[in-house]
């Protein structure tokens, strides 16, 4: 761990964990400057962490940290699949490590509990019989843990997205190349039905060339940022919108995209250029609280993100990608999820549709392109996914997934360079909105591997032998 990370640890106090105050200072003009100079970095790269497959582990042996509002759904998820051992929990409210201890009395699983103080999942880090440690806390703490796990000996799962700052992605980046051991982002949209047969219908050649993409994240999370009790401990994510103003959450409409394009496998991302609207509602709304509540007081003031940010980008190859973030106007949720190539077009909202001309296709044909295009892994456990539940079963077929990788010591099929990339989308769009729109180079994190890594596997080749508990 670097001596500023250290630092940062030892005088931010829970600041750093992001349980107060977290997001408040916003970016300033240095925390700009310093954007731009990151985005010039280069990575003289010390291991290729693509296409890398770890030693096997016959049993996964697994921590969490984090039991708010993901965690006890990882946790659950995990007890589902076989060759695993829930070793450790970690919490910071003791209340909720209880919560999913409780949860798992029926399961196999008993595993040992942290909490109560800011720094407990440092001592459950430090045991030597955890082989991976799922991060599932506020964002400012995703760093910090995922850098000690991996100087730990540990692989780590981190919640999206997985760093807010360029020097952050570079240091997960470093620190995996060092240590060997993976640094996956759960991007769990890349495993969604729609999404995962599209990727198998680019790889067969049914767009032609790729030429455009499109992503999002619109979801009305009004209420759910101010909500007091039962929301984000201690308002952290709403401080993540004061001040920051760009496209906080991208990973969710780029993830599925940039796996359609093999970007960090084939072709690479450019320049962005971002703009967002002005806020004509979260501050407003926080006035009409505060009116009520002195506790909305301090936010009535505050400059709040746009209400919409679009971002787009040019590829190395020539393809444009635009993705757009909104989780306060009153919309229906979408993720857009477009593929546009030369020969046919695919999109997710507000109706699945594909088409090859000027008509979508019928019901019928739609069909028959499920059946056609459906990719191994959810044959293999959609079904059971869509049972076991998760957003409607992509969170559990990404679980398993990286358990049936680890076991059997395939490369994961998003690996630290997509952690990296796919989180500095954010403060690069920060950015390039505090420069009227102007456009700023994306840094490549591969160091040049783009050119020659593999496309993330579709198939269960090497592995596929993970069970699951029904």
């Amino acid at each position: 761990m670097s001596n500023n990370r250290r630092d940062f640890l030892k005088l931010s106090g829970l600041a750093g964990m992001g349980l107060v105050g977290a997001g408040m200072s916003g970016f300033t003009q240095p925390q700009l400057d310093e954007v731009l100079r990151q985005s010039k970095r280069k990575n003289n790269q010390r291991f290729n962490m693509s296409g890398y497959g770890a030693p096997k582990l016959d049993t996964v042996r697994a921590g969490f940290i984090g039991l708010g509002m993901r965690g006890p759904g990882h946790v659950e998820r995990m007890s589902k699949i076989t060759g695993v051992e829930i070793k450790a929990i970690c919490d910071l409210v003791p209340e909720k490590v209880d919560k999913v201890k409780e949860m798992l009395k029926d399961s196999p699983h008993d595993p040992d509990t942290y909490s109560g103080s800011a720094y407990a999942w440092k001592k459950m880090v430090d045991r030597d019989d955890l082989d991976i440690i799922f991060i599932l806390t506020p964002w400012e703490w995703h760093v910090p843990m995922a850098v000690y796990a991996m100087e730990a000996d540990k692989h780590v799962a981190i919640e999206v997205p997985a760093a807010k700052t360029l020097e952050e992605c570079w240091e997960l980046v470093e620190t995996s190349e060092r240590t060997r051991k993976h640094c996956m982002m759960m991007e769990n949209c890349c495993y969604d039905f729609f999404e995962m047969m599209t990727l198998n219908m680019a790889r067969d050649g049914f767009f032609g060339d790729v030429i455009h993409g499109e992503g999002a994240y619109i979801h009305d999370l009004l209420g759910l940022n101010f909500k007091k009790e039962g929301g984000y401990e201690d308002m952290w994510r709403l401080k993540e919108n004061a001040h920051r103003n760009g496209n906080l959450y991208a990973t969710h409409g780029l993830g599925p995209i940039c796996q359609v394009m093999d970007i960090n496998r084939g072709d690479q991302m450019d320049y962005l250029t971002s703009l967002s609207s002005n806020d004509f509602m979260m501050q407003q709304h926080a006035q009409e609280l505060a009116e009520e509540d002195d506790f909305f007081a301090s936010y009535a003031n505050m400059q709040f993100r746009g209400n919409m940010n679009t971002t787009m980008v040019k590829t190395k190859k020539g393809r444009s990608i635009m993705i757009q973030h909104d989780v306060t106007s009153p919309r229906p949720y979408s993720r857009i999820h477009l593929v546009s190539g030369t020969k046919g077009i695919a999109r997710k909202w507000p109706k699945q549709g594909v088409a090859t001309g000027h008509r979508w296709f019928s019901d019928e044909q739609m069909q028959e392109l499920e059946e056609k295009y459906t990719p191994e892994i959810t044959k293999k456990v959609g079904e059971m996914a869509k049972k076991i539940g998760g957003h409607g079963g992509m969170d559990f077929m990404m679980t398993w997934r990286l358990v049936d990788c680890l076991r059997n010591g395939l490369p994961l099929d998003q690996d630290v360079y997509d952690a990296a990339l796919w989180s500095a989308f954010s403060p690069l769009s920060e950015w390039s909105v505090a420069n009227k729109a102007t456009s700023i180079d994306v840094p490549d994190f591969t160091g040049g591997s783009w050119k020659t890594n593999k496309p993330v596997s579709i198939t269960l080749e090497g592995g596929g032998n993970t069970g699951v508990r029904i």
